[in-house]
């Protein structure tokens, strides 16, 4: 009796091992729909600047020249957009989004025109079209070829050809420059800046509404009261003249207070030295200063730095438990620096709705920084960092 074994050639030998094949990962998967898609994405980037640049080229000579040109590198941005999400999706390609175009000084079509015309991103992303099929096309074959016939070695062909791509997406698509990202920063913490002056805004607004000015209103009635009494009542008017007299001391001090929110007049004057020692003496823990400052700084400088200690000491008052507080302000560099310190319990977290958070967003949005050091059971030190302007600049 003949016994099949393996690679003998019996008929009946069922338990042969499969063809060998290289077994791939989900990301080698993705390569390749990446690369099967060039096709068709690169014809599609090819076809519209080649036809948005001949047009504009050939209108160039016409009033519609130069704003379809412009226009068409808006087109170009958002082409730019979708192939930077398709090389996340598929390559893995991590790529920060280009800053948006600035907008122009002044309002109308020519400088509308001329600020699209100066857009880097626009004529990178061009070019990236212009460049991309003939490589779409290789990159489809030979994908497509060793899908079929090559398969053992489609993952080092996947892989070569993607890190190509990679490079591409990276070289022309990503943020150009240092600049760019910090433009988009910027752009970040201008919002930041307007939304926390439309609060403050609406917080003055309220102030002035709940307070001093019912206070004034509630007087003018009382005032009026007293003169109908003047002559019937002159004792009962005496009274209410003097009730008068004294909302008008709680009305001048909750000005007084409210302009202090705004910018207190010690800061002008004086300095940081002088202000910050005031607010000490307003805070409920007993609290030191030192500021060693060469010079003052600019007033938009000492106007951060002035709120920035102030929250800071109403933080320790209402949460810290602390029995000591120090306040430090020295210069580093081109760098104000602000250490505030408590002995209090600690636990002190910006995410924890003690006011931090807030600050860290206004600090950030001046190029400044706020670092938290808050174990639990204490002591806090919190240091911020403000950019240092002389006082000449502004």
């Amino acid at each position: 009796m003949t016994e099949n074994t393996p690679g003998s050639g019996g008929a009946g030998n069922d338990d042969r091992p499969p063809p060998a094949r290289i077994a791939m990962g989900a990301q080698t998967w993705r390569e390749i729909a990446h690369l099967l898609a060039n096709l068709p994405m690169t014809l599609l980037g090819f076809v519209y600047t080649y036809v948005w640049l001949a047009l504009a080229v050939g209108l160039s000579v016409t009033v519609i020249g130069l704003p379809l040109l412009a226009f068409g590198l808006s087109g170009a941005r958002t082409l730019g957009k979708g192939e930077r999400g398709r090389a996340r999706r598929l390559l893995g390609v991590r790529i920060d989004e280009p800053s948006p175009l600035p907008r122009p000084a002044r309002e109308g079509l020519f400088p509308w025109v001329w600020n699209s015309l100066k857009d880097p991103v626009g004529w990178r992303t061009a070019l990236y079209g212009l460049i991309r099929l003939p490589w779409g096309v290789v990159t489809f074959a030979l994908t497509l070829v060793a899908l079929l016939v090559a398969w053992p070695v489609l993952p080092y062909i996947a892989r070569g050809l993607a890190n190509v791509d990679r490079a591409m997406v990276r070289g022309l698509l990503s943020p150009s420059s240092e600049l760019e990202r910090r433009i988009a920063e910027l752009e970040s913490d201008r919002g930041t800046v307007v939304d926390t002056a439309a609060a403050d805004l609406r917080r003055i607004e309220r102030d002035l509404h709940d307070g001093a000015q019912a206070r004034l209103v509630a007087l003018a009635m009382d005032l009026g009261l007293a003169k109908e009494k003047l002559l019937e009542d002159p004792d009962a008017a005496a009274r209410m003249v003097d009730e008068a007299h004294g909302e008008v001391k709680l009305a001048l001090q909750e000005l007084r207070d409210l302009a202090r929110g705004i910018h207190p007049a010690i800061l002008t004057d004086r300095g940081l030295e002088a202000a910050l020692s005031s607010l000490a003496g307003r805070c409920t823990v007993p609290t030191k200063v030192a500021v060693e400052l060469p010079a003052r700084p600019a007033p938009a400088v000492e106007g951060i730095a002035y709120f920035t200690v102030s929250e800071l000491l109403q933080n320790i008052s209402k949460h810290s438990r602390a029995r000591t507080a120090q306040v430090e302000l020295w210069r580093f560099g081109d760098r104000l620096l602000i250490r505030v310190t408590d002995d209090g319990r600690g636990g002190a977290l910006p995410g924890r709705g003690s006011g931090l958070a807030g600050l860290t967003e206004r600090l950030g949005a001046v190029d400044g920084l706020l670092v938290v050091d808050s174990p639990d059971g204490g002591p806090t030190v919190v240091t911020a960092e403000l950019p240092w302007r002389d006082r000449g600049r502004g």
